[in-house]
């Protein structure tokens, strides 16, 4: 991936981690590794998220993806979907 291509996964990153700081509990440190359990976000503050990112980057979860999602275990997992979505609509 060239210099411009990272920079833009960069800023996916740091959108995301922005918009799941924003529904954390607490002034919990939100880093990729942390586990979303951790944050407090349940399934419909997530909901919200996803809500959230498909405005920000033009992305759509299909119905089978946000049942995949269910599974996500860290902010990380959620920034890899994203990248994912985002990289399959480019």
């Amino acid at each position: 991936m060239g210099v411009d291509g990272q920079q833009h996964t960069d800023e996916i990153g740091e959108k995301i981690l922005a918009k799941i700081k924003a529904h954390a509990e607490g002034d919990t440190n939100v880093t990729l590794s942390t586990p979303l359990t951790d944050l407090g976000i349940h399934s419909l503050e997530l909901t919200e998220i996803i809500f959230d990112l498909e405005e920000e980057f033009g992305i759509e979860v299909e119905m089978n993806t946000a049942e995949a999602w269910e599974h996500l275990s860290t902010v990380r997992d959620i920034v890899e979907s994203v990248r994912k979505l985002v990289d399959d609509k480019a």
